[in-house]
């Protein structure tokens, strides 16, 4: 191949194969290039080449020629340094939102930000095998359709499944119904993707999980003012939404005031972040916490984790809350056990040991 065409293609060819093959370890020699061009149907010169790689750092390309490990160039700077791309690998994995087989797919694109030597090396660190995955392979498709909605403020239409448990035959089964709602943001909580949206039925913001909508559809209504539903004016912010949740349990937003043990103002920093005003109580190894929170079940769960090392103050009304989950708790262990005994069980079988 020859003429103007030919050396536009070279210097694609040259950059792209830096690209792949080339790292601060593995740099590429001219010899190596010629070769690659060859193979391509085009037949150089080794200083044109050597000409391609300078025009390329002219294009601000930071393309390096060393000696060692052996004499060639490789490309010093890409889009994503190793250490982000192993961040990217690591959330695509923890996802448990993404598909076994979307999660391999992503992690090896994610290996086309670097080069080849580097992917392996990353891969060898990425285990996915015994990760709990969803299976709903839809949720690329309908996270594509949301975004389309709430870009063009329009209603979705979607199945929603939830499992159920059969009382006779102990088997797991989906019961799934249709709903027509309008989508404001989507919001990732909990290691699950989740739909804010509003139910014509409600004056409040519902959530749904992505994995399990199925068949969502774009309507031709228009979504209703999300400043119906919710404290939002000029924008939906999801940030400050998804902040003030707990375990993506809806209601309202109220002042949060609790009295906790020193031993866990990590996990309230964590938690709160730089919208706790935090105050300690005199002499004592506890601090008082002020913030806002939407007030929710999801929200009694939390505290509840925290046993005797929080104390809720204010509002009174979560206050009564956990009085009554405590005393729930405690009346379930009082009456016993349905389950077989299990001291009798462990007598007939012994640690390491198993029964007939």
């Amino acid at each position: 191949m020859a003429g103007k065409g030919a050396t536009k293609l070279k210097l694609l060819y040259i950059k792209d194969y830096l690209e792949r093959y080339s790292d601060e370890n593995h740099p590429v020699g001219g010899e190596e290039l010629l070769e690659m061009l060859e193979e391509k149907g085009i037949t150089c010169e080794r200083k044109a080449v050597y000409s391609d790689v300078q025009t390329l750092r002219d294009a601000d390309y930071e393309i390096f020629r060393v000696k060692a490990p052996k004499n060639g160039y490789y490309l010093a700077t890409r889009t994503f340094e190793l250490p982000e791309l192993r961040l990217l690998m690591d959330a695509v994995q923890a996802a448990n939102f993404i598909t076994p087989k979307k999660t391999k797919d992503l992690i090896e694109k994610i290996g086309t930000l670097c080069s080849e030597q580097q992917a392996a090396q990353l891969r060898k660190q990425v285990f996915i095998e015994n990760r709990v995955k969803n299976t709903n392979e839809e949720i690329y498709y309908n996270i594509d359709v949301i975004n389309k909605a709430i870009q063009a403020g329009r209603k979705i239409s979607f199945l929603y499944g939830k499992r159920r448990l059969d009382d006779e035959t102990h088997a797991v089964s989906v019961e799934e119904k249709r709903f027509v709602v309008s989508p404001y943001a989507l919001v990732w909580s909990n290691d699950h993707y989740y739909l804010v949206c509003n139910n014509a039925k409600y004056n409040n913001l519902m959530h749904t999980r992505i994995d399990r909508m199925k068949k969502v559809e774009l309507t031709t209504a228009r979504v209703r003012s999300y400043a119906e539903v919710s404290p939002y004016r000029l924008f939906f912010d999801a940030a400050d939404y998804a902040g003030k949740l707990f375990n993506m349990f809806s209601g309202d937003v109220q002042q949060l005031e609790l009295i906790c043990g020193d031993e866990i103002l990590e996990e309230i920093l964590d938690r709160f972040g730089a919208a706790a005003t935090i105050t300690k109580c005199g002499e004592e190894p506890r601090f008082r916490m002020r913030t806002k929170a939407v007030v929710s079940d999801g929200l009694v769960s939390w505290v509840m984790q925290f046993a005797d090392k929080i104390e809720v103050v204010e509002p009174r009304s979560l206050r009564e809350q956990m009085k009554q989950r405590a005393e729930a708790v405690l009346a379930v262990y009082q009456r016993g056990t349905s389950a077989p005994d299990v001291a009798a069980q462990a007598e007939k079988a012994p640690a390491g040991e198993e029964s007939e």
